[in-house]
């Protein structure tokens, strides 16, 4: 059954542009298109969308304003943002507000379909770049824990108390992090020593207490 598909953006060519190609698309079942988010709203009360494929800027309403309050009143209903807008607080906000896909403006039109396939199934789907910023933003705000919960200990000694707390041995260490067993064996001394601890399973209970590592 084709997925009931509702499109908003301010820019009339982009819009008729996009309208077109959904129009082409036989998974794609078009219920509605609207240029602001106040228009978007009232069309998604009146046309029962499976999806909701928006910009983030327009006028009346912002894509993101639109997201959160769909997904209060219409929590069935998936949305997925189409931007030209790829910095980090605009990324963030759709998210924030429930945006289950962010794809950026010049997307192919396959790609734009299968997305909005995926999210219509309730996965998530995020453009290349995008996805590189959230991982380098989860990434960075993990290492910025790390370093708060455990600030005696250096880069490598959290990563090697991250890998003994998912339960890695020694051994299993030294070769993930291609280093010799003594260099790790070292690495650990030297971590229950600035933990304050004397055995390898309370530097273990210190880090998962941390929400780091998880048993094997």
């Amino acid at each position: 059954m084709p997925i009931r598909t509702l499109i908003a953006d301010d820019h009339p060519m982009f819009l008729y542009g996009l309208k077109m190609n959904m129009d082409m698309a036989p998974e794609i079942d078009l219920v509605g298109h609207a240029a602001s988010g106040t228009e978007l709203l009232d069309l998604a009360g009146q046309t029962a969308p499976d999806v909701v494929v928006t910009d983030l800027v327009m006028p009346g309403m912002d894509g993101a304003t639109v997201t959160r309050l769909l997904r209060e009143r219409r929590p069935e209903t998936a949305v997925l943002v189409l931007t030209m807008h790829d910095d980090d607080d605009a990324v963030f906000r759709a998210i924030r507000a429930g945006a289950r896909g962010y794809l950026l403006k010049g997307a192919d039109v396959d790609d734009i379909v299968r997305a909005v396939l995926t999210v219509a199934r309730g996965d998530v789907v995020y453009g290349t770049g995008v996805a590189q910023r959230i991982t380098d933003f989860y990434v960075g705000a993990h290492r910025d824990h790390m370093t708060t919960v455990f600030p005696s200990l250096t880069g490598r000694e959290r990563e090697i108390l991250e890998l003994v707390a998912g339960g890695l041995t020694n051994h299993e260490i030294a070769r993930k992090l291609v280093l010799s067993e003594k260099t790790i064996r070292n690495n650990v001394a030297s971590i229950l020593t600035k933990l304050q601890v004397n055995s390898r399973a309370a530097a273990v209970a210190r880090a998962r207490d941390a929400g780091l590592g998880r048993a094997r």
